[in-house]
């Protein structure tokens, strides 16, 4: 069986050879070990490998792993639906939030975050395939959101997320990464991040511009549901 590092050399490798594809510095994109159903043992794994950077989507098991593993120095992302009953421990816990979709969510946070830790870094979630299950707002929706959210005083707006229709289609993979960054240009904000792309399509979305790749199986191996 690969281990978790042979997983993220692996992981690397791929990455590098699709930013040479695309003609960017493979140091531009960042990986995001997205642990959610994975126990914390596996992040102290990734952590001795080099990675700082922790995706959850789960809150309750999110804080359970953070007080395990309060001895490491991880950056903590949020990557999930989020509910008005959450948006305080969120703020309290998290240094980025990616799945922020309703401006109600985004200014309960700013009001939430402890001044003591600083602007909390957000993106804001697009439903760029239109789903009606998906989390995300429309993109018809996202100037107004943005300007709104860009406002609000202990939130720091960085840039926009997806998680586009499942397709193994590099065309149509490559079409819903284009629709992201070119709604993130459009807005003309001077957002720096565009968090789009997991195990399946992280070539397509590096191509398109991807600064944050959010990587659970091709690193952690297939999702279980066991203890955290």
């Amino acid at each position: 069986m690969s281990t978790i590092a042979d997983n993220l050399s692996a992981l690397a490798a791929r990455i590098a050879s699709a930013a040479q594809a695309a003609g960017r510095d493979p140091a531009s994109i960042q990986l995001l070990a997205v642990s959610k159903t994975k126990p914390a043992s596996a992040i102290r794994e990734i952590h001795a490998a080099g990675v700082r950077d922790v995706g959850e989507n789960y809150l309750q098991e999110a804080l359970t792993k953070q007080q395990a593993l309060g001895d490491l120095p991880l950056i903590w992302h949020f990557i999930g639906p989020i509910q008005s009953n959450k948006t305080k421990a969120i703020a309290e816990h998290f240094d980025w939030v990616h799945s922020v979709d309703r401006l109600k969510i985004a200014q309960r946070l700013s009001e939430q975050r402890p001044a003591a830790l600083g602007p909390l870094n957000i993106c804001l979630q697009v439903n760029v395939s239109g789903e009606d299950s998906k989390s995300g707002c429309a993109p018809a929706d996202l100037p107004a959101l943005a300007k709104a959210v860009a406002s609000l005083p202990n939130l720091r707006l960085r840039g926009l997320m997806a998680i586009p229709e499942p397709s193994d289609e590099r065309a149509v993979q490559e079409a819903a990464f284009a629709t992201l960054r070119e709604l993130q240009q459009g807005l003309d904000l001077g957002l720096d991040t565009l968090s789009m792309g997991m195990s399946h399509d992280l070539e397509a979305a590096i191509a398109q511009g991807a600064t944050w790749v959010r990587i659970g199986t091709a690193l952690f191996g297939a999702r279980d549901y066991g203890p955290v």
